[in-house]
């Protein structure tokens, strides 16, 4: 099991955490955690075996005296796949490499559909096997009708996690408030900086001398949601706008992969959200 926790930082919260599965006669197997000093804010994550016949929803009641007591926001979860939803459009090498990754036990989710706004045979050389797969075409005067789709089929396939994997659409704000926290975006930009279309272009043009992408959680906010994880790659004069696109294919999918296993094994928890921006703290393995 995972047990995950943010508080008010002070003296005694990972001894009592400790204490608390010791006594339960549970096998602490990995534990990290960190004091911002900025926020004054504690974050924690542990991963522990619960004794024979020790179940998850006795654990759960029992600990919500700590947790009242130090104030945590807590999520306690066992070894479950996620349930995820990916959404593409006409750039499938995302969406390609996080089924690759799944289909090899990488990536610990069950794979409830594959949307996109383009027809399947956009993406015809991906395989999807049986996965379910839903066309919802979408224009600038039925957006809010796809979207009322999509919100749906969320819904209905009990979805935890939408993963937006080069979706070239920008989502209504109210669409991005109800999927706060679990919908993960890749830009394929190194954030901030060359926002809007071609932005390999626009830093070929700039003479850039690194390209990079980003993965961030989506809110109402462009572009502006708490980031999990970030890569670049040195390039040089010599390379083309060509040679950027195909560099940042490859540093997008690592990325998104990245930041996508993150979320599945509970290693990012956010903060700030209620101010305004958000952070993320990334226990990464």
């Amino acid at each position: 099991m995972i047990l995950t926790l943010s508080c008010p930082d002070r003296h005694g919260i990972v001894a009592a955490v400790s204490a608390f599965l010791f006594e339960r006669d549970c096998n602490i197997s990995d534990a990290q955690q960190f004091g911002d000093p900025a926020s004054q804010t504690f974050f924690m994550r542990v991963v522990f075996e619960p004794a024979p016949g020790d179940e998850e929803a006795a654990i759960r009641d029992a600990i919500a005296p700590l947790a009242a007591r130090f104030e945590m926001d807590w999520t306690l979860r066992g070894a479950e796949p996620r349930r995820v939803m990916i959404l593409t459009s006409k750039f499938d090498h995302c969406l390609a490499d996080l089924l690759y990754r799944w289909r090899i036990g990488e990536l610990p989710m069950t794979v409830t559909a594959v949307v996109s706004n383009h027809p399947r045979e956009m993406i015809g050389h991906v395989d999807l096997g049986d996965l379910p797969f839903h066309h919802l075409p979408i224009g600038a005067a039925d957006k809010p009708v796809q979207e009322a789709m999509l919100a749906r089929l969320i819904a209905d396939t009990d979805t935890e996690l939408v993963v937006l994997a080069r979706y070239m659409q920008i989502l209504s704000d109210d669409l991005a408030r109800t999927l706060v926290g679990r919908c993960i975006n890749i830009h394929h930009s190194f954030l901030p900086g060359f926002k809007g279309a071609k932005p390999y272009h626009q830093a070929h043009a700039r003479g850039v001398k690194v390209i990079g992408a980003t993965a961030h959680y989506v809110t109402a906010d462009l572009d502006e949601g708490p980031i999990i994880d970030q890569d670049v790659e040195r390039i040089s004069h010599r390379d083309t706008p060509e040679d950027l696109v195909r560099k940042g294919r490859d540093i997008e999918r690592r990325v998104l992969a990245r930041a996508v296993r993150y979320h599945l094994e509970d290693r990012v928890l956010m903060h700030g959200l209620d101010s305004g921006g958000g952070k993320t703290v990334v226990f990464a393995d």
